[in-house]
């Protein structure tokens, strides 16, 4: 992933964020007062937008209901991201609760809603076009029709030449579907971008360097995001940047990881190093926690 801005296009999620940030831990059997704002997010549509932010070329294949329809695709507009959004007539829009406490941590309440719908009826060879890079979100994988279209859009992007890159996205969907089943769906993928819960449990290893050793070994290249903490990058089995993280005042972390992605892809098709990009990405990311919601501000 060397040369000039390039083209990304990422298949995934669209989903209506409500998040609440509580006041106090949440209470049993009562009221428990919280600040609760409505935002667009999904973690494959919020990767496309911190990428347009970075300044690349930014497509979206997603799957939407006909409730948020409009409100959605002038979103992903207004953030300069290309929307190429089905409209499901069966199925509404995902929506995501996210719960997130005094310490900007969160936690999801999700109905997946239309996006588990997305399928390989919704690809169009054109997509690629121009494209430089195929990302997919790891929410597209919890679906027997996402995961039909994961393997078919890999072997699309195999055939041109393009690489691939993987969000994990959620360890408690990945544990359900099964790890090994994970893997073999994301076969032919080059890069992988976990956190380090998903590393650990995708290689096996409780040790951050050794988790992203393994995974770079079976991919090719993995960097492992650690919260505040920042990144490791590996390739072929070695560690080659421990990346700190950026100070911030942390509000809310929904989408801190996807920030990182979105500003790391952006950053390695604009000739960045991988070292290089996974400091961009970790700047992304302590910018994404200042503000509510996974969208950049």
């Amino acid at each position: 992933m060397t040369g000039g801005p390039g083209a990304l296009l990422v298949i995934g999620d669209v989903a209506t964020d409500i998040v609440a940030l509580l006041g106090a831990p949440l209470a049993a059997h009562t009221d428990t007062a919280a600040r609760i704002t409505l935002r667009p997010g999904g973690s494959a549509a919020n990767t496309a937008a911190w990428a347009a932010r970075s300044g690349i070329e930014a497509r979206l294949l997603a799957r939407i209901g006909t409730d948020f329809a409009d409100w959605h695709r002038a979103e992903l507009l207004a953030a300069g991201v290309r929307p190429y959004l089905m409209v499901d007539q069966q199925a509404p829009t995902a929506t995501v609760i996210a719960l997130v406490d005094a310490a900007a941590e969160r936690s999801f309440v999700t109905d997946s809603g239309a996006a588990h719908r997305l399928g390989p009826a919704d690809w169009d060879p054109a997509l690629l076009a121009g494209a430089d890079l195929l990302h997919l979100s790891g929410y597209l994988l919890f679906s027997a029709p996402g995961r039909a279209l994961a393997r078919h859009a890999i072997a699309a992007a195999r055939t041109a030449g393009l690489p691939v890159s993987v969000d994990p996205a959620s360890t408690g969907f990945i544990e359900q579907l099964g790890v090994d089943a994970f893997l073999a769906t994301i076969e032919g993928a080059d890069l992988l971008l976990p956190n380090l819960a998903e590393a650990r449990l995708l290689s096996g290893a409780t040790d951050p360097a050794e988790a992203a050793e393994r995974l770079s070994a079976a991919f090719g290249q993995a960097v492992v995001t650690l919260g505040p903490a920042g990144a490791l990058a590996a390739e072929a089995g070695a560690v080659l940047a421990r990346v700190p993280g950026v100070p911030a005042t942390a509000l809310d972390s929904t989408g801190a990881g996807d920030a990182f992605t979105g500003a790391f892809l952006a950053a390695r098709l604009r000739g960045a190093d991988l070292p290089e990009a996974t400091a961009a990405g970790c700047r992304a990311g302590a910018t994404a926690v200042t503000v509510i919601g996974g969208r950049p501000a």
